[in-house]
């Protein structure tokens, strides 16, 4: 027997069906060792067991993000670089003057942030604004939701982009109307080549910007993460395990991570991490693969033709040939490795679910984890129904219902537009969801994620009021199973986190606010006010 403490509290959520029931947590050794009415503490502990009362403050199982970017989310809220979401592209521009006078020297500026369809006017950048103001000095400004990036002319003769080079498979070089570069690679050129950028940054800065995000993570209550492939392409999925293993291995890994490196049929790497990653703090469940792009860039994969087409037969295209995408989770699933697959367009959904569907009537549930499809914006009814049918978990995120509710039915439709992150259609039907935030696609903000799957609505602004697709809404207990028992569904761990209960990890957040009882317009301004980790306190207000 380890160490005793105990967390007590008249309002305690222990999973959806107990939301709010008072109650002491007793830990002992990193695990829960009994869940009881506090007044029974010292007949089961002994007297002299450390016990904190929170009151009718709320405590929770920790949340757990089931989709980020850990590097990138580290890197641009870093001194490294600049987070600059911009009004229009020569704002942008001046955010990055403010950041270059603030960071001297000839080596790469970074940004990121910017969304070309929420400026006015909604038109693509060009290299031209910032070769004005960055006429020798390399630029690298990476899009909001990463699947571009926007360089100037010295930024491109520093990667050796020339007008007659050719953008890799599955990338997009921009040109203008004489058929010139005009700063702009989209997709996977964008991917590729931005990592060349961010090999040139200092190791001690980087690491830096680790710590920094535990840091952050834990101050919203965040124990665990899924740090998710950013790309299929070699060299570019930013899974970075030597910093883990690292920090790891010098006692300096605070809060629990899960990784899942790129799917490229070739299975020599995670399996390795599987292997020597069997601790508590971190694990590699699976692989990340993807199979369309986004609906705002027309590179979401549709079953039939965008509503505004760019040209005939508009419908996206798959970011992997089918047949290949099969041969990789078909691989995976003979492995027992589960696979998490990026899919958008309701083409894309759908053709995910059957491979799946195959996966699972061949080689039954993997190992570790769980087949996931990830983001799923736009579907229809029959495919809910048939997720639920494979027991295929719904990887989403709440925060991008509201990043534009205008999108969707500009490049979509109505119809389309009408069923789209169906969060109650998902429960209804018994898909599990997994909640995560796509950081730093959005803010890396816990309440943000509950608020909007409660509202539907923009947390600064609370606009729509009523919610955008308010059938759509669920329960504030259905949302924080997502994001608890949901992320650990899809990562294998059910037996271990995501529900407070004797015999699992003691990881849980203690909130200032009651979210059972709060003001669902209010519930981002909800504060922690402690986090911990396997029962010790790793965060405090």
């Amino acid at each position: 027997m380890g160490d005793i403490s105990v967390i007590r509290s008249n309002h305690v959520y222990l999973d959806e069906r107990h939301p709010d029931v008072r109650a002491a947590v007793v830990a002992d050794d990193s695990r829960v060792r009994a869940v009881c009415a506090p007044e029974d503490v010292a007949r089961l502990v002994g007297e002299g067991a450390p016990v904190r009362d929170f009151g009718d403050a709320f405590v929770c199982p920790g949340f757990h993000d089931a989709h980020q970017h850990v590097f990138h989310t580290a890197l641009f809220s870093s001194e490294l670089a600049c987070a600059c979401p911009g009004t229009s592209e020569a704002d942008c521009v001046e955010r990055m003057r403010a950041f270059a006078a603030e960071t001297p020297g000839e080596g790469w500026l970074v940004g990121q942030g910017w969304r070309q369809d929420l400026w006015n006017p909604p038109v693509a950048p060009t290299r031209a604004s910032l070769d004005e103001a960055f006429p020798d000095r390399p630029v690298a400004m990476y899009s909001g939701d990463l699947h571009t990036l926007w360089l100037n002319t010295r930024g491109l003769a520093e990667l050796g982009i020339g007008e007659d080079t050719v953008p890799p498979a599955g990338g997009v070089f921009d040109r203008d109307a004489n058929g010139r570069l005009t700063g702009v690679l989209r997709e996977a050129a964008g991917m590729v080549y931005v990592a060349k950028v961010f090999a040139s940054l200092p190791r001690a800065g980087v690491m830096r910007a680790y710590r920094d995000y535990f840091e952050t993570s834990l101050s919203e209550g965040i124990t665990s993460v899924c740090d998710m492939a950013l790309s299929a392409l070699p060299g570019a999925d930013y899974v970075n395990e030597d910093v883990y293993e690292e920090l790891l291995a010098a006692g300096e890994l605070p809060m629990r991570v899960h990784l899942f490196p790129q799917n490229v049929g070739d299975f020599g790497r995670v399996e390795a991490l599987q292997a020597r990653l069997t601790g508590d703090m971190l694990r590699a469940p699976g692989t990340k693969q993807f199979f369309d792009g986004v609906s705002s860039a027309h590179t979401a994969w549709l079953l039939e033709s965008y509503a505004n087409p760019r040209f005939a037969g508009d419908c996206g295209r798959p970011t992997v040939d089918p047949e290949v995408m099969r041969s990789y989770v078909l691989a995976a699933a003979e492995r027992g490795i589960a696979t998490r697959i990026h899919t958008i367009g309701d083409r894309a959904i759908r053709s995910a679910i059957e491979i799946f569907r195959e996966a699972r009537e061949r080689y039954g549930a993997p190992h570790q984890g769980a087949n996931s499809i990830e983001h799923i914006e736009g579907l229809w009814p029959s495919d809910v129904r048939a997720m639920a049918e494979i027991d295929l978990v719904a990887s989403v995120q709440p925060q991008h219902v509201v990043i534009d509710v205008t999108q969707p039915e500009r490049d979509l439709g109505s119809e389309r537009a009408g069923f789209m992150w169906p969060f109650a259609s998902f429960r209804e039907a018994g898909v599990t969801m997994a909640f995560g935030t796509d950081s730093p696609c959005v803010s890396n903000r816990a309440m943000q994620v509950l608020s909007c799957a409660v509202t539907r609505e923009v947390p600064e602004t609370r606009e729509p009021r009523g919610g955008w697709l308010p059938e759509q809404r669920i329960p504030m207990a259905a949302a924080i199973d997502a994001y608890t028992r949901g992320s650990a569904r899809v990562v294998g761990r059910t037996d271990e986190l995501g529900t407070i209960a004797p015999g699992k990890l003691a990881d849980l957040v203690v909130l200032d606010t009651n979210l059972m009882a709060a003001d669902p317009e209010r519930i981002q301004d909800v504060r922690t006010l402690a986090t911990y980790v396997g029962g010790r306190l790793a965060w405090e207000a």
